[in-house]
């Protein structure tokens, strides 16, 4: 089964703890501080691999998370790394923030990068907190948390040009006509259920991957029937092969059909409309109606666009055709996607900032710094005691409480901990 969309889940490793640990030794009465620092957390990385085609595995697995950092250890050795969480994608995939929307990465070639989440740094061991009057810290600093978040994956197909038309026009036919590639191919609707890519050699330089897009029907650009899913594919194309059933077997209006097909994409995508594309009339050597057919070359030619006559089951004019389209190649760029920069990896809020809420008549306070603050404090240390009341102060806590109207015996709420206020 093709898969071209995945939602899942990530999340990268907690740094690891500071330690709180003294030097211990035969003959020393009083060693000093030498707990180490914790390890980082690991990062989760995408990658683009060459040789995967689908999202099928994201079907089966939903989350991913990267490894913790270790602890910091004694003897002001530092707690090991955590292991990064390697995810591949297929070469052609959109990394998306689910929450907002945006395209954060591009990965278009074998081995392209990109961290999505980065690893909570490690916290200090007690040997950072000693000072010629603190020389016997008993606190440390905790570790980072890691980062979580959804991420979107939309696999683009990496095809240069793409066959789009109804279904049963002869796409398949026309690919395997002039590539290696050997699609499925019968004679009845909707025989092409994933997109199929195919390399045309033509020497010298002059190769390039062509796409068989399934097909598109009315009312395509609104999903109906799989019209999100084709249509998606034909977004990385630089140039677009429009392929027209113009036999008149099925009784179908070509002009219609041809309509039809630029208005899905239009509305999908208004930037479709403007891509360069060719015409392809297709199953030439069977024509039932020769009046409709005329009308229909000479509406093509009256909107200023390059049609080509062509019988795909005979190969008939598919050579010329091939020369044609790796001509223009050489003169249009490369389709890019605008990748907006990711600040998901930095801490999501000001790690200055602080709420204070008086629930119950009790002053709650919280943020990010706050709670590392808590957390690194050693409350039946008076030292440490010392370093938690000075950093509230300097982090402008006690001012605001004050503001908020706080007095003397009044409880404060940090986290777990809960003391009275005094001045």
């Amino acid at each position: 089964m093709f898969v071209d969309v995945a939602e899942i889940k990530i999340k990268s490793g907690n740094g690891g703890n500071g330690l709180v640990s003294f030097h211990r030794e035969k003959y020393v009465a009083a060693g000093g501080p030498d707990g180490g620092d914790g390890g980082r957390g690991g990062d989760v990385i995408f990658v683009a691999d060459a040789q995967l085609s689908t999202l099928m595995d994201f079907r089966y697995r939903k989350q991913y998370k990267a490894g913790n950092g270790e602890d910091g250890r004694a003897k002001k050795c530092f707690g090991k790394d955590g292991e990064h969480m390697y995810i591949k994608v297929p070469a052609g995939t959109l990394v998306r923030d689910t929450d907002t929307g945006k395209i954060i990465a591009d990965l278009k070639h074998d081995g392209d990068t990109f961290v999505a989440a980065k690893g909570g740094n490690g916290g200090w061991g007690n040997v950072h907190f000693a000072t010629p009057t603190r020389q016997v810290p008993k606190f440390a600093k905790p570790g980072q948390r890691g980062i979580e978040r959804t991420i979107t994956l939309e696999l683009k197909l990496l095809a240069d040009v793409g066959l789009i038309g109804f279904p049963n026009v002869g796409k398949s036919t026309i690919l395997a006509s002039v590539s290696g590639a050997r699609p499925k191919i019968a004679n009845y609707h909707f025989t092409t259920l994933e997109p199929n890519l195919g390399v045309v050699e033509l020497g010298e330089g002059g190769s390039f991957v062509l796409a068989d897009i399934p097909g598109i029907i009315e009312g395509a650009n609104e999903g109906v029937g799989l019209g999100h899913e084709f249509l998606r594919h034909v977004e990385r194309t630089r140039l677009l092969l429009h392929v027209v059933d113009v036999s008149g077997i099925e009784g179908r209006d070509p002009i219609s059909d041809f309509d039809i097909i630029c208005e899905e994409m239009e509305k999908f995508n208004s930037d479709l409309a403007t891509r360069p594309q060719i015409v392809v009339a297709n199953k030439t050597d069977i024509i039932t109606n020769e009046e409709l057919y005329q009308s229909f070359v000479e509406e093509i030619k009256n909107r200023g666009l390059k049609l080509f006559e062509i019988s795909a089951a005979t190969k008939q004019g598919t050579r010329e055709l091939m020369l044609y389209v790796s001509s223009l190649l050489k003169e249009l760029p490369v389709q890019e996607f605008e990748v907006e920069e990711d600040f998901m990896d930095e801490t999501p809020v000001n790690d200055e900032d602080f709420l204070i809420e008086v629930i119950d008549n009790v002053y709650d306070v919280t943020g990010t710094r706050i709670e590392k603050i808590v957390k690194s404090t050693n409350f039946e240390d008076y030292e440490s005691l010392q370093f938690f009341q000075r950093s509230l102060r300097n982090l402008g806590v006690i001012n605001a409480l004050e503001e908020k109207g706080i007095e003397e015996g009044d409880t404060v709420r940090m986290y777990e901990i809960e003391f009275e206020f005094v001045r």
